[in-house]
């Protein structure tokens, strides 16, 4: 239960003096919900009024404070704008401009022969100067309500910056002064104020360096001590020792032995699932480094341990595409492998529900289908979760939860994440990482072309296709919308189609019912067409070895990340494979950055570490978990600067200063309340 102290801040927006159904709306799309949140709603920015004592030496641009004495009011027919002509105190002229509306108001703001402090953007027009709608007028002794610094602030359609600083101001009331929760040298070191007066003052000047790190450091150390908080948890929760002899796994048929890697990682997680403490483990693989067989070990050493195993996939392709492989693998073997997703109906669906139940189910494949209410297993030990970032953090502990005892998770991610974030994000976690390629992976080569050379790329597709070759065109995102990336799709598939054949060519996009995307795939896996045109729904997960030619169009608008998965659909077989990224002709130097590397490395950890530096940590795992907290005042500079501050001064608060229950711990207890960490040392178990 969140403390009383802070229960004024989190009250909703509406309490807040002058906001009604109006204001509530362009609040609401800025995510703005309750006082907290326009408290934590920082300026972005912030406008510079030093006063000047004349226009000499200013530049056209330029926003300037300047005392100015109106000389005369002028203005032409009716709609013509309304000036007053204004001197400052060397003589220099300057038209004060207003447009439509009674010129009365303007009069009576600038009376002549009346000195008055003037603030706006000062602009030339013909041979004079002339400021527009001046921002601030007022009387000499009323200056010193006007602030050197004005805080600018990320806006959304119907909320002005100056309605928006007066509700941080009524925020900012509402925020109580609390106990210090920093270690006192980490505090003296780097000198910064008190909570409460940091975030008064990342309002009031923006430019300030100490009191926006200051903010960042809390949120960071908030982040940091949940996670260590579940850890410390974990430790004491029991689940159920899961020790397979062998028998199963010792029986596999494998196409490759298995590399170093993969052959450690299998040991650290079959050695976790050994053990009474639940395993609570982070497997990190770049594109095609064999992750999936690490995960059918582990799911074999649950079933050798006499429980079930459940794969958790964020797309139904994939899901079917795991289920397929694993059948194939577990060929000849005693293990019973079902799936589950939204298309399963019927007989077929209760048929499975009534295995998994019984435990003639061994291992259970599906998308989030696999953990609704109506799905009960008989012993599940292990849960494997593929693609993590594409799951909601509440949805994996509702798979956690269909057990008896808390089952062993594993966590797999095909998106190489820089160890920065690694703490950030999975802090509680063991990490394990496949960091080789199995044999016969042929690194893809990667060029970069204009798509002014679009019908020689096409005329090149056409000689790899005669040649017996397929290959994958990704459309570009047009834009934040499914469907402009479906129109795409389905234009060029069109144009090409033209070229190649209808019967050649298959289109995949997010919009196609499950079925007719499933039959898309499968005619391009089993060769029946040559190419296929999709949008970045092949992303992910898709293996058709034959497929050695990749081409994505409008590449400057894909982010690294993306670019990387996409290029790994290719050189997944023997043979040599290409890359294509096709770019448009205006790029800007971080899109330009981002080609150079993709010709540069195949190295998805280099490729992650870059797309951190380039993008941002926001960004970096693509789309933002349902639900899912992220950094609000921390940005990726000082994630990357504060953490391992952070993460030291949270560790002594646990091992050295008596957790929660000490007087630091009793402040700690309320940053974790206050950056909203509380509910998620719940959640955080699911990983």
């Amino acid at each position: 239960m969140r403390p009383a102290i802070l229960n004024p801040l989190f009250a909703e927006v509406t309490a807040l003096k002058g906001i009604g159904p109006q204001l509530a709306r362009p609040l609401e799309r800025l995510g703005l919900a309750r006082a907290v949140d326009i408290a934590f709603h920082l300026p972005s920015g912030f406008i510079d009024r030093t006063p000047v004592a004349s226009l000499d030496g200013v530049v056209s641009g330029q926003v300037i404070t300047v005392i100015l004495t109106p000389l005369d009011y002028r203005q032409g027919g009716a709609r013509s704008p309304f000036r007053v002509h204004a001197s400052d105190s060397k003589g220099n002229i300057v038209s004060l401009v207003y447009f439509g509306g009674n010129p009365g108001w303007a009069r009576k703001l600038l009376p002549l022969g009346e000195a008055r402090v003037v603030s706006g953007k000062l602009e030339s027009y013909g041979e004079e100067w002339q400021i527009v709608h001046p921002d601030h007028v007022l009387p000499p002794e009323e200056a010193a309500d006007l602030p050197e610094r004005e805080p600018v602030y990320p806006l959304s359609e119907g909320l002005t910056g100056k309605r928006l600083a007066a509700l941080a101001a009524q925020a900012l009331a509402r925020a109580p002064d609390l106990p210090e929760w920093i270690e006192p040298s980490v505090l003296a070191r780097q000198g910064w104020p008190a909570w409460r007066a940091a975030l008064a003052t990342a309002h009031a000047d923006p430019a300030d360096k100490a009191a926006r790190r200051r903010l960042a450091y809390d949120e960071i150390f908030a982040n940091q001590l949940a996670l260590m908080l579940v850890r410390a948890s974990e430790r004491k929760r029991r689940g159920e020792p899961l020790a397979g002899d062998g028998r199963l796994r010792d029986r596999l048929r494998l196409p490759y032995a298995p590399t170093g890697a993969q052959a450690r990682a299998i040991a650290e997680i079959t050695g976790d699932m050994a053990q009474a403490t639940p395993m609570l483990r982070l497997l990190q693989g770049d594109v095609g480094s064999g992750k999936t067989l690490v995960a059918l070990m582990a799911l074999l050493a649950a079933v050798e341990a006499g429980a079930q195993g459940a794969l958790l996939a964020p797309t139904e392709i994939l899901a079917r595409q795991h289920c397929a492989n694993l059948t194939a693998l577990l060929a000849g073997l005693p293990v019973n492998v079902a799936i589950l997703t939204g298309r399963e109906k019927g007989k077929v669906r209760e048929s499975t529900l009534i295995g998994l139940a019984d435990g003639s189910i061994d291992i259970l494949v599906g998308t989030h289908a696999i953990f609704q209410q109506a799905v009960a297993y008989k012993r599940l030990g292990l849960a494997v979760v593929d693609e993590q970032h594409r799951f909601g953090v509440a949805q994996r502990l509702l798979l956690a939860q269909k057990a008896e005892r808390p089952p062993h998770l594993l966590v797999m991610t095909a998106t190489p994440i820089p160890r920065t974030l690694t703490l950030t994000h999975y802090g509680e976690m063991d990490v394990s990482r496949l960091d080789e390629m199995p044999p016969g992976r042929q690194p893809v080569e990667t060029r970069v072309l204009s798509d002014a050379r679009l019908d020689e790329v096409v005329d090149a597709l056409a000689r790899h296709l005669s040649g017996g070759g397929q290959a994958y065109w990704v459309c570009p995102l047009v834009e934040e919308s499914e469907t402009s990336d479906q129109a795409a799709a389905e234009a060029r598939a069109a144009a090409l189609r033209l070229r190649f054949g209808d019967d050649r060519v298959g289109l995949v996009h997010g919009r196609m019912k499950g079925p007719d995307k499933d039959a898309a795939m499968a005619a391009f896996a089993a060769g029946k067409t040559a190419l296929l045109v999709a949008t970045t729904v092949i992303e992910v997960g898709v293996d058709v070895p034959n497929a050695t030619l990749m081409i994505v169009e409008g590449a400057e608008r894909f982010g690294l990340a993306q670019l990387h998965q996409l290029r790994g659909r290719v050189g997944r077989g023997s043979g040599r494979s290409v890359c294509l990224l096709l770019r448009g002709r205006q790029l800007s130097e971080t899109g330009r950055a981002r080609l150079a590397l993709m010709r540069e490395t195949n190295d998805g950890f280099r490729i992650a570490e870059e797309d951190l530096r380039l993008r941002g940590a926001g960004e970096l795992l693509g789309t933002r978990q349902s639900g899912e907290h992220v950094f609000r005042l921390a940005d990726d500079a000082a994630l990357q600067e504060l953490l391992p501050i952070a993460s030291d001064d949270a560790r002594l608060l646990v091992d050295r200063d008596g957790g929660l229950d000490g007087p630091r711990g009793q402040a700690a207890r309320l940053a974790l309340y206050l950056f909203e960490r509380d509910a998620g040392v719940n959640l955080l178990r699911s990983g």
